[in-house]
């Protein structure tokens, strides 16, 4: 709109400098350099003392990939007016761009000294770089009370609210830094992560796209870019971005690791492989890059790889997290030559490092799972049957991690009436949606005896439209959120006609895996065994719940019985879910979709029976979960 109204402007008034640099920063602002630099050139011509008129030069030269020039049209606009804050951003950018990093950080530093609170402010980011966030975040909520628009501690304290996984609170907080400062890209970044992990796609996508046209030689942002487009589902964007990313900083591993990623979540694991190798021979000391390799599960590490990888764990200097990552890496390694107890040693040296970084309560587990048996009990469930959003739609595949969800997923997916998506965190939100509208302290699950007809509809329809995103025309859908088994209830009552499919798997063999696997994220009862064993037996307890309290909604299936017996099993669920037969459900590794999970590869072939029983490697070692599980095992012989 600014742009039509200048071009108008300047119809009726050719050539007036301030029009022309006026439509110079419009085009600027919708990256759309190459066409505003002539613009801002004339007007510069007529107005040579105009800082503004720089500092936009720069932007337009900068969106050009010119950095060079563009760090001296900054600087002269900083010249003429030493205070341009946005320009001295800018000129960061500039200089980060050109590979002057130690300058880009000098400059950083000097904008951030110029702030009467930078006492306070590097106090508060000693405490949030040494994991100290509740301190830190006190901090920076002083800094905001005397100064609302202090960009750095506006930015930090959404960093604080994304490691606390806030992401909406993260949102408003950046939302608030870019208003005050339209180009603050390191704002922008971080806008995108906070709406890429609310899914919020289209907009996480929009706002990474802005700090691309703004710094379009930052191997930072394109590798965002590139994160954000796998998510989104534009995987040759993705890869094509990432590689972007490594041309721009060759000697840089992050990009070979998330093309590694996407390419792995399209199948294409040979090339997958090599983009980790490039990771590692870059840097060897790079953790991720070595447990990305073993997270492919099928793929097998060489004598060289296992002495290399032995010589980083033996490191004295390594953080925590990095040396989780080794020890799951080798962990994996040494298991498949069968040193399965020097393997353990590892797998339980991982885990308690990683158990170290989570914040797990394995009572507050059992205190919310019994609230909401409490109150959804059967003559509760009885009474409000019905009142839900009819649309049949969702299939909810639940259950514990690395019990076989993903391969019924496979099952399904390879229908022509079933769209997989991922695992979905709208169900969890319905959650917030009650909650947030009570006026009074009363909470979910208490607060679901209040909801009546309507409130039941409401909550089925708000869980249609929000996962309507993800879907790509097919009647059905599955949201493989293993979590969700905890809220079969809620769930069966606001959306009556949903199926619910439960994936079982010998306790043993699913908790062993469990124990086995560093998540990326979540599922912070696996990294012990006992609260893994207590964990499961909650598990157990829940699920027994909803099998009396809601009758044939909820149907098993245990993965040792689709090993032995693939196709009976795939009818089974076929019949359950209300769907036609159709042989490529038996053909699953043949479908070409994104899997994201880490049984991703193991799910491109046909079925194995390899994974039944496994836990007996580890007998010996896991007799403080058998003993826990043990009221479970007899029915399993």
């Amino acid at each position: 709109m600014a742009e039509q109204l200048l071009r108008d402007a300047l119809a009726e008034d050719p050539g007036e400098p301030n029009l022309s640099s006026l439509l110079g920063a419009a085009l600027n602002r919708q990256g759309r350099g190459r066409e505003a630099e002539p613009l801002l050139r004339h007007g510069l011509a007529l107005e040579p003392s105009y800082a503004k008129g720089h500092e936009e030069l720069g932007r337009s030269l900068l969106q050009q990939g010119r950095s060079e020039e563009a760090i001296a049209s900054i600087t002269r606009a900083l010249e003429i007016d030493p205070k341009l804050h946005s320009a001295q951003l800018i000129l960061v950018h500039a200089l980060s761009d050109c590979g002057r990093a130690d300058e880009a950080e000098r400059r950083m530093q000097a904008f951030l000294q110029a702030d009467p609170m930078r006492e306070w402010l590097v106090k508060a980011a000693e405490l949030h770089r040494t994991g100290k966030l509740e301190q830190a975040e006190h901090i920076y909520r002083q800094i905001l009370q005397r100064d609302p628009k202090h960009l750095e501690a506006l930015r930090l304290l959404a960093q604080v609210a994304l490691a606390s996984e806030h992401y909406g609170q993260a949102e408003q907080l950046l939302k608030r830094a870019i208003e005050v400062a339209p180009d603050y890209l390191a704002a922008w970044i971080d806008l995108s992560r906070a709406q890429l992990e609310r899914l919020d796609l289209d907009n996480a996508l929009a706002s990474i796209e802005r700090a691309a046209a703004m710094s379009p030689g930052s191997a930072t942002v394109q590798i965002h870019l590139a994160n954000v487009r796998a998510r989104s589902g534009r995987h040759d964007q993705a890869i094509e971005t990432f590689r972007r990313a490594a041309a721009l900083d060759p000697e840089r591993p992050a990009p070979w690791i998330g093309l590694g990623n996407t390419l792995k979540t399209i199948g294409r694991q040979a090339e997958a492989i090599d983009a980790y190798r490039q990771a590692a021979v870059l840097r060897p000391g790079n953790s991720e890059s070595w447990w990305s390799l073993s997270n492919l599960k099928t793929f097998r590490f060489t004598d060289a790889d296992v002495a290399a990888m032995e010589r980083e764990l033996a490191a004295q200097t390594i953080t925590d997290e990095t040396r989780a990552q080794f020890s799951f890496a080798l962990a994996k390694a040494l298991e498949d030559r069968g040193d399965y107890p020097r393997a353990f040693t590892l797998y339980a040296q991982g885990n308690r490092l990683r158990r170290k970084l989570e914040h797990y309560d394995p009572v507050q587990t059992e205190v919310i799972n019994e609230r909401i048996r409490t109150v959804f009990h059967a003559a509760f469930l009885e009474r409000h049957a019905g009142q839900g959003h009819p649309d049949p739609a969702p299939i909810f595949v639940v259950g514990l991690p690395r019990s076989g969800s993903t391969l019924i997923e496979q099952i399904l997916a390879s229908h022509s009436q079933v769209d997989a998506t991922h695992e979905l965190p709208e169900a969890g939100r319905l959650v917030l949606r009650i909650n947030r509208a009570r006026a009074d302290r009363i909470a979910y699950p208490e607060a679901a005896r209040e909801l009546e007809g309507d409130a039941w509809a409401a909550l089925g329809r708000a869980y249609i439209d929000d996962t309507r995103k993800y879907r790509h025309g097919a009647p059905r859908f599955i949201d493989k959120m293993p979590n969700n088994f905890a809220s079969i209830g809620l769930l069966a009552l606001a959306l009556p006609n949903a199926r619910f499919v439960n994936a079982r798997r010998h306790p043993l063999d699913t908790c062993l895996s469990c124990y086995r696997q560093l998540f990326a994220r979540g599922q912070p009862f696996t990294y012990d065994l006992t609260e893994l064993g207590e964990y499961y037996l909650e598990y157990e307890k829940m699920m027994a719940h909803w099998h009396e309290s809601l009758p044939g909604r909820v149907l098993d299936v245990q993965y040792e019985e689709v090993v032995a017996d693939q196709p009976g099993q795939a009818r089974r669920l076929l019949d359950f879910c209300g769907l036609p037969f159709e042989d490529a459900c038996l053909r699953f590794w043949e479908t070409g979709r994104a899997i994201r999970t880490a049984s991703s590869e193991q799910v491109r072939q046909p079925i194995y029976a390899s994974s039944v029983g496994f836990w007996r490697n580890y007998e010996r070692e896991l007799a403080p979960l058998i003993n826990i599980v043990r009221p479970v095992l007899p029915a399993l012989g």
